[in-house]
């Protein structure tokens, strides 16, 4: 079911909600637009907007000016005062923000991101992905020339840990393991898959697969609520269910088919196996992961480009079953736009 929609300045690329439950109402937007010309430039945004879908509202709050931005994510939950935003940029910058203004009203206006620390992670190749670890005291940063940095964070300080050449293509992708921080899992357009681990040589890798995805890979995510399974997302158009119990072989246990590239997957934040995709030429599809199968069971299509953002509202007000429906926002490249919807499959509603 629809909401609310707009279309946007810039082309967006990334949408991510607040995890933090007086934020939950926080919806992020990066934008990436290319001006091509003698000097081609590349601008890029982050906007925010307060987002009530009860009330049907998708309202501007902010807006930054900013080079191209590739990547956005917001700090996990209860590692600091005030929510922090992360974006990797065409500049090969890392950026962290944080929020201001206040959270008791939903209906404020007055909710700003402020930078507060920047790291330039190369001069002569672009921040294409970023993720956290648990404790948002490291910042991993994939960059357009296969390099892997890891970042060592504090408001205060920002400072390169470890640097080195993970893969030979542009590193779309890079994703702590959520239960065991110490492994950093990487894919990019050479079609290989890896694992590093960070108390050792980084140079080495924990695993590496090759022969599985046909295509590159752009999207990597760890079940939150199994610490044995993964996801992979390419461009080959398949999500894969790995098992990575055996860290030196893992196993790809199931594939479906999208019908489009699999930019990002995430994981519904209460519905243990509910995954969100964004296929890229094929729109938006919810799937459901079986023990035994995984399955398509909602499609939205109304989008008319690329589907590149796409995340769950969160917030306990969902937790404690407040709220009847579960809350999307998702966006669409080249047409600029913007949407809230509701998806409308009934196990949307229990776990």
């Amino acid at each position: 079911m629809d909401v609310a929609n707009c279309i946007l300045e810039g082309n967006p690329d990334a949408v991510e909600f607040c995890p933090d439950d007086l934020f939950h109402h926080i919806l992020a937007v990066s934008t990436y637009t290319l001006q091509e010309g003698l000097q081609p430039t590349r601008l890029g945004s982050i906007l925010l907007f307060n987002v009530d879908a009860e009330a049907g509202q998708l309202k501007p709050l902010h807006n930054v000016e900013t080079a191209g931005v590739f990547d956005i994510k917001w700090n996990p939950i209860g590692t600091s005062l005030c929510p922090m935003l992360a974006q990797a940029d065409a500049d090969g910058y890392l950026r962290v923000y944080s929020l201001e203004g206040h959270s008791s009203e939903p209906e404020t206006t007055g909710n700003f991101l402020k930078e507060i620390n920047s790291k330039q992670v190369s001069s002569s190749s672009m921040c294409l992905c970023l993720d956290w670890n648990p404790s948002a005291t490291l910042i991993s940063t994939g960059l357009s020339d296969g390099y892997l940095s890891v970042i060592s964070f504090t408001e205060s300080q920002i400072s390169t840990v470890n640097k080195w050449k993970a893969h030979e293509y542009e590193l779309w992708t890079t994703s702590f393991d959520s239960h065991q921080p110490n492994l950093l899992y990487t894919g990019s357009d050479d079609c290989k898959f890896s694992c590093w681990d960070l108390r050792d040589d980084p140079s080495k890798w924990v695993f590496q697969n090759k022969n599985v995805h046909k295509m590159g890979i752009c999207s990597i995510v760890k079940n939150p609520n199994d610490p044995t399974s993964l996801l992979t997302g390419s461009y080959d158009e398949y999500l894969r269910v790995w098992d990575v119990r055996s860290l030196s072989k893992p196993v790809n246990e199931r594939a479906i088919s999208m019908g489009g590239g699999v930019w990002r997957i995430k994981f519904h934040p209460v519905i243990h196996g509910l995954v969100l995709a964004a296929c890229m030429h094929n729109g938006f599809s919810v799937v459901k992961i079986h023990e035994e199968k995984a399955e398509v069971i909602e499609n939205y299509n109304k989008h008319g480009s690329l589907a590149y953002g796409a995340d769950w509202q969160k917030g306990e007000k969902f937790k404690e079953g407040k709220m009847k429906s579960d809350v999307v926002a998702t966006c669409s490249f080249y047409d600029r736009l913007l949407c809230v919807w509701k998806p409308e499959s009934n196990i949307c509603l229990h776990d």
